[in-house]
């Protein structure tokens, strides 16, 4: 009996301190509410932290950092499984797994096998983002939905009163500028990069804003009448302003997946667990998914989603618009330094005209 009372006392102890699970995400880039519905619904204490570039999560991953779970974007995967920074998933432990649209999953397996090491939960675009209504009083005519918007000298000496961003996200921008050109990014020499990065100063010199979160206000307020923009943050700007439109250029637009991983040093891979199945349950995504504006990463055939497609088209991409979107390629570490070498050049020069917003 002493020893039955001293183990209820033990647990008693143990059960009045909450667990905490330590995870870093993209900044604004889950609902508050589902988040705060897990800690009721599991007692466990989250510590979230944010951050607004890849660059800063790479950071965080090679200083050691103390997470418990991550979102690497796709294009990290393959260098981050190559240098041990993630641990491989126990998928078994996940009763939810099967929600999964088996098209991300398998696309992310051309990543080094990335679905072993991660769990889809947010995908998106980067594509183009207009206020219509702007851009063809500025041209004078039908504005083409293409990237020649953004990248065309032509287009944007017409476009650069009314203002132009991009999004300081330096391989995408590369990718989509070379992609315009009937050219791949993985495929570049350096000198070609040299090349596509002198070309990009010359027109960073006209933007307005080059930034991932200010931009969205300078949308929705028409500081900007053409920009490129994540799906999910044009979608959020489109509902506070009517004329703008979202769109995937005829040249094609970028698919980008963010992903659930377990980092090699965590401390509670357990909750990071709970916390991943927690996400794949259809309703908790459903809501995510209304919430920030990006796109869930389930089965379009689940009841959930039908229902979301009938609510909000816009939330569920149509089968040819997703027939237009690519991959950003992993890049040898020689492309990505000399990518990053030409985009503080090009943050340099866009500083010196960017205006405040």
């Amino acid at each position: 009996m002493r020893g039955l009372l001293l183990a209820v006392l033990m647990l008693s102890s143990v059960s009045g301190h909450a667990e905490t699970l330590r995870i870093y995400n993209w900044k604004d880039y889950i609902d508050p509410q589902v988040l705060a519905r897990f800690e009721h619904d599991t007692g466990i204490d989250v510590d979230y932290q944010t951050f607004t570039t890849a660059q800063e999560l790479d950071q965080a991953l090679s200083q050691g950092a103390s997470f418990d779970l991550v979102v690497p974007s796709h294009f990290q995967l393959q260098r981050l499984i190559e240098e041990g920074r993630l641990q491989k998933l126990e998928l078994e432990r996940l009763r939810h797994y099967d929600n999964l649209d088996p098209k991300l999953t398998s696309a992310l397996a051309s990543f080094a096998g990335a679905p072993r090491y991660v769990v889809p939960y947010l995908w998106s675009t980067v594509g183009l983002v207009i206020d219509r209504n702007q851009v063809e009083q500025a041209l004078g005519r039908q504005a083409p939905p293409s990237w020649r918007l953004l990248f065309d000298e032509s287009y944007v000496q017409a476009l650069k009163a009314c203002g132009i961003g991009w999004l300081d996200a330096p391989e995408e921008t590369f990718s989509l500028w070379m992609n315009a050109k009937g050219r791949r990014l993985s495929e570049a020499t350096l000198r070609r990069l040299q090349a596509a990065g002198a070309s990009l100063a010359d027109s960073a010199g006209t933007l307005r804003t080059l930034d991932n979160e200010g931009y969205i206000e300078a949308l929705a307020a028409g500081r900007l009448c053409a920009s490129m923009a994540w799906s999910g943050h044009a979608l959020e700007a489109a509902s506070r302003r009517s004329s703008l439109e979202f769109l995937v250029p005829q040249e094609g637009a970028l698919l980008t997946v963010d992903s659930w991983a377990i980092p090699a040093d965590a401390r509670a891979p357990e909750l990071a667990y709970r916390f991943i199945d927690y996400m794949l349950a259809p309703e908790n995504a459903r809501l995510n998914t209304q919430a920030t504006h990006f796109y869930a990463p389930l089965r379009t055939e689940l009841p959930e989603m039908i229902e979301l497609a009938r609510q909000t088209p816009s939330l569920v991409p149509a089968a040819g618009e997703r027939r237009r979107l690519y991959f950003l390629e992993p890049l040898k570490s020689g492309q990505k330094q000399a990518i990053d070498q030409q985009w503080q050049l090009i943050k340099q020069r866009a500083a010196l005209r960017a205006s405040p917003i």
